[in-house]
């Protein structure tokens, strides 16, 4: 198979995850292809665009289903991720049950929250955390490839920041000298140079160059 295929699908219908992997991965010479282009394209067929649980107990898991399902659904390779937060002082929770922390069907308001709840009483120095993310193309002959990222940081337990999503307004990056704001108070591509999902994605393009 040449370097990356004409045209990927995107196996999220997240609008936040979609914006963030166009940007990161703006230097792929691709096309890309959404459920939202699917549906503009042939109104209704929207609706066969595979909706994955993530049910199983790890990233990789998870982000290659989401691939492999949208792959052979569309007949085009794809790409997903899972991704989460493992926070030191909850043995490394939610992990991936981050998007599900607060419960099915929890927003990333509920799910902030319950996280701000726990760690309440976590003294400063002890609130370390990382983002980590597997990124994963699945191909519509089953094969999958698949990379992973992290950025560790620590917490602060008020909100700070409009950018980002999830968990972003309380996670500070350990790198980057970001002089402690944020990841939701950075500017865009300030949160990709040192994502979790920059890093896994950049990871996966070079894989898929020499694929």
């Amino acid at each position: 198979m040449s370097p990356f295929p004409a045209r990927i699908a995107i196996a999220t219908k997240n609008p936040g995850k979609i914006r963030e992997i166009v940007r990161i991965c703006a230097d792929w010479p691709v096309g890309w292809v959404t459920a939202e282009d699917v549906e503009h394209d042939r109104p209704g067929h929207a609706a066969v665009w595979p909706d994955v649980e993530e049910t199983a107990d790890t990233y990789l898991e998870n982000a290659l289903a989401k691939a492999r399902a949208v792959a052979a659904a569309t007949g085009l390779p794809a790409i997903a991720d899972d991704s989460g937060i493992e926070v030191d002082a909850l043995e490394g929770g939610p992990g991936h049950r981050s998007a599900r922390f607060a419960g099915e069907g929890a927003s990333d308001a509920d799910n902030l929250a319950l996280l701000i709840e726990r760690v309440r009483e976590v003294p400063p120095e002890a609130r370390t955390a990382r983002y980590r993310c597997v990124a994963a193309c699945g191909f519509p002959d089953g094969r999958g490839i698949s990379a992973e990222g992290t950025c560790e940081g620590t917490l602060v337990l008020e909100r700070r920041g409009s950018g980002g999503f999830g968990y972003d307004p309380v996670v500070v990056p350990r790198e980057g000298g970001f002089g402690g704001r944020t990841m939701a108070e950075l500017t865009p591509e300030e949160k990709d140079r040192v994502s979790h999902r920059g890093k896994a994605f950049r990871a996966l393009g070079e894989l898929l160059r020499r694929d």
